[in-house]
C-alpha cells in the first residue's frame, strides 16, 4: 500500500520506494535426489573397475556389488574387496557426466567399511578410559620395583663393606709380624747377656 504526505501548504508527495520494506527473497528449493540411476552411468562398471586399477591391482578388486544414487547424472560403483586384514569392506568409483553427454567420468575411487566390516574400537579420552584400578596397580608395580631396587642396593653394600674387611685383614699381617721382629731385634740385652761377654773377655 502506498501512502503519500502533504507538505504544509503544498500539493501530496508520493512516498519515496526506498522506504518500502524489502519483499522476502524467494526461498530456493533444494534439488530432488533422483529415484532412479543413472542409465549411462549405471552401466559403467567397467569404466569404474578401471578407476580402481589406478590404486589396487586387479586380484584385490572383487565382484561388482551395486550402485548408490548420489545426486542427478553422479552415482558411485561398489565392489567387494579381497584385500587381506579388510574383511568386509568395499572398493568404490563414484562415476559422472555432463548434461547430454554419454561418457562416464570417473570423479573418486577409494574404499570403505561396509555394515559388516570390522572396524576398530571408538576412541575414548584417556581421563574416561583409564580407572581406578588401573592406577592401584600401576601404583603397586612401582612400588614394588622401588623395594627392589633398595634391597639390591643394600646387598651390593654390604659386599662391599665385607671385602674391604677381608682386604685390610690380609694387610695387616705382613706388617704387624714386621714390628714384632724389629721389636725383638732392638730389645736391650740382659745382666746375663753383659756377664758373659765378661767372661769371655
Amino acid at each position: 500500500m502506498t501512502t503519500s504526505t502533504a507538505p504544509a501548504g503544498g500539493e501530496p508527495r508520493a512516498a519515496d520506494p526506498a522506504d518500502q520494506p524489502a519483499a522476502p527473497a524467494p526461498r530456493k528449493r533444494a534439488p530432488r535426489k533422483p529415484t532412479k540411476p543413472d542409465a549411462v552411468l549405471a552401466a559403467a562398471v567397467e569404466t569404474a573397475r578401471q578407476g580402481l586399477l589406478e590404486i589396487t591391482g586387479e586380484e584385490e578388486i572383487g565382484a561388482h556389488v551395486g550402485v548408490t544414487i548420489e545426486a542427478d547424472r553422479l552415482l558411485t560403483h561398489r565392489f567387494e574387496a579381497n584385500r587381506r586384514g579388510y574383511a568386509g569392506w568395499q572398493w568404490y568409483a563414484t562415476l559422472a557426466r555432463v548434461p547430454r553427454g554419454k561418457v562416464a567420468t570417473v570423479c573418486e575411487v577409494g574404499l570403505l567399511p561396509s555394515g559388516k566390516a570390522l572396524l576398530a574400537p571408538e576412541w575414548v579420552p584417556w581421563s574416561e578410559r583409564v580407572r581406578p584400578e588401573d592406577i592401584a596397580a600401576d601404583k603397586e608395580q612401582a612400588e614394588a620395583e622401588e623395594a627392589a631396587a633398595d634391597a639390591g642396593t643394600d646387598s651390593a653394600e654390604g659386599e662391599a663393606n665385607s671385602a674391604e674387611g677381608e682386604t685390610g685383614s690380609a694387610d695387616a699381617g705382613p706388617a704387624a709380624e714386621a714390628g714384632t721382629t724389629t721389636r725383638r731385634a732392638q730389645a736391650p740385652a740382659g745382666p746375663d747377656a753383659q756377664g758373659g761377654e765378661q767372661e769371655d773377655e
